[in-house]
């Protein structure tokens, strides 16, 4: 796979992706910011093209999608709507465990109701007290003779209450650390299992988030997700792959805020003339344009070193390259979105256009999935190891 040039087919998921967002995402994009509603339209429009979760192995009856095309649909929708690309870029955060770690029976039960599109997936990680520090979680799974017994909090959990499904990381063995964490599925409905109200939020707002509430909540011991001990580490290896989906967000964001910033400077007028012919706003877009670039490649790159990954190649250099990639993307997705606001004055200050929208959704590409400085150490020990 080239990580300088797409395939004809990789090009034509591009522009299949696009006319549907350009068709059905766009122009509900404002209106998902304002209500701060889930756009359920949208999910059956992404459903209905296959566009949900394409990253499903076709065993499980998904599309087989490799790691490329799903940065593709992401960056894509995101281009148009922030909120609706966190549909497959959740759903693939959900499953990456299973799909790393769980029996072939927990797979044949969860994977194919998210490729048929009845069921979305999320990721239950962080906690009040362990955000950064996820090894410090409490949420206690406790065995008993027919499952396990889970009481504790997750917090930032992204589309908590849409999801019917969720992978949530619980202490079974307090006294082994980071090692007697393990995973587990979760379903909407099971006993003791509840959401708190949903977050007040910068942006993304259409993407609930809630906390997740365990007060003896009972589930079987078929939904442990791999072996006890090993949820910490299926977790540390879910986002090695799942930190390119938020990078490849943070360039739909930013190229969404370019194209718009160009449109708009070729048309508004200063001084006689259009704000595009002045150096020092070319000099802006030229180097927006060559951020975003960069960061792409980066993705890219990034993308296909996860893809050999998955079928089971040693790729030495993911951890960096992930890290990396969303660390970069994210960083250019709030420089350019902020230029593109600038671009456009004070019209780039009010909700009529949608820029300021873009830029307050950019913010969160550069703390969710591990914070940017928390980007930064990962790849510093990846540069020092064996130092």
């Amino acid at each position: 796979m080239s990580t300088f040039a797409l395939s004809e087919e990789h090009e034509a998921l591009r522009e299949a992706v696009r006319a549907l967002a350009d068709d059905k995402i766009a122009p509900r994009a404002a209106e998902i910011d304002r209500t701060a509603e889930f756009p359920w339209d949208v999910y059956e429009a992404l459903v209905k093209a296959d566009f949900h979760a394409l990253h499903i192995p076709e065993a499980y009856g998904g599309a087989g999608g490799d790691a490329l095309s799903s940065v593709l649909v992401i960056e894509e929708v995101a281009r148009a709507c922030a909120t609706s690309s966190l549909i497959p870029a959740v759903n693939k955060l959900g499953t990456i465990p299973l799909l790393l770690g769980a029996s072939a029976e927990v797979n044949q039960r969860y994977l194919p109701p998210v490729a048929r599109g009845e069921a979305m997936f999320s990721y239950a990680l962080s906690e009040p007290e362990a955000g950064s520090d996820a090894a410090a979680m409490r949420t206690r799974a406790v065995r008993t003779s027919t499952g396990y017994v889970l009481n504790g909090v997750k917090r930032w959990i992204t589309n908590a209450g849409v999801s019917k499904f969720y992978t949530v990381m619980a202490v079974t063995d307090p006294a082994a650390g980071a090692n007697g964490i393990s995973a587990f599925v979760v379903e909407d409905g099971d006993p003791g299992f509840s959401f708190g109200a949903p977050e007040h939020k910068l942006g993304i707002k259409g993407s609930p988030t809630r906390e997740l509430y365990f007060d003896n909540c009972e589930i079987p011991a078929g939904r442990l997700v791999g072996e006890e001990g090993q949820g910490f580490k299926i977790a540390l290896r879910t986002l090695d792959h799942t930190r390119i989906t938020i990078a490849a967000q943070a360039l739909g964001i930013a190229a969404g805020a370019l194209d718009y910033a160009l449109g708009y400077i070729k048309e508004r007028k200063q001084f006689g003339r259009a704000v595009a012919d002045f150096q020092g706003v070319q000099f802006m877009v030229a180097d927006m344009a060559m951020k975003l670039e960069a960061a792409r490649q980066l993705t890219y790159a990034a993308a296909a070193r996860s893809e050999r990954a998955m079928v089971g190649e040693q790729v030495p250099d993911l951890t960096f390259f992930s890290s990396a990639c969303k660390c970069l993307a994210s960083d250019v997705a709030m420089a350019v979105t902020t230029d593109a606001v600038q671009l456009l004055g004070g019209y780039g200050y009010v909700n009529d256009y949608p820029v300021e929208r873009m830029m307050r959704d950019a913010k969160i590409t550069q703390i969710y999935e591990g914070t940017n400085q928390i980007q930064r150490m990962v790849m510093a020990r990846q540069l020092l190891k064996g130092w």
